[in-house]
């Protein structure tokens, strides 16, 4: 069951995976290029539930960032996927 408070918790969760993203530049271009968003339009959407989905399904495809940003966050890595899942069936 999706409760307010589960998407609250999902989108404060892809937040901050995507501000752990951006914050390494490399990492930030990959984003940008694999996801199509360009830097205007992420700033612009930044709370949109589809951009949030769209950055932890990047991190889920190259598992060594998954993991790392998990271990940034203090969090598992299950749970950047279960937002992910939640975030895309809001």
């Amino acid at each position: 069951m999706r409760t307010r408070e589960t998407i609250e918790d999902a989108d404060s969760l892809a937040l901050r995976a995507l501000v752990w993203t951006l914050a390494e530049p490399d990492r930030a271009l990959r984003l940008i290029s694999l996801t199509g968003l360009e830097p205007s339009d992420l700033r612009s959407r930044i709370t949109d539930p589809t951009v949030l989905a769209a950055s932890l399904a990047f991190l889920e495809a190259h598992e060594p960032d998954l993991i790392a940003c998990a271990e940034g966050l203090g969090v598992k890595p299950e749970a950047l996927v279960r937002a992910r899942h939640t975030l895309e069936n809001t």
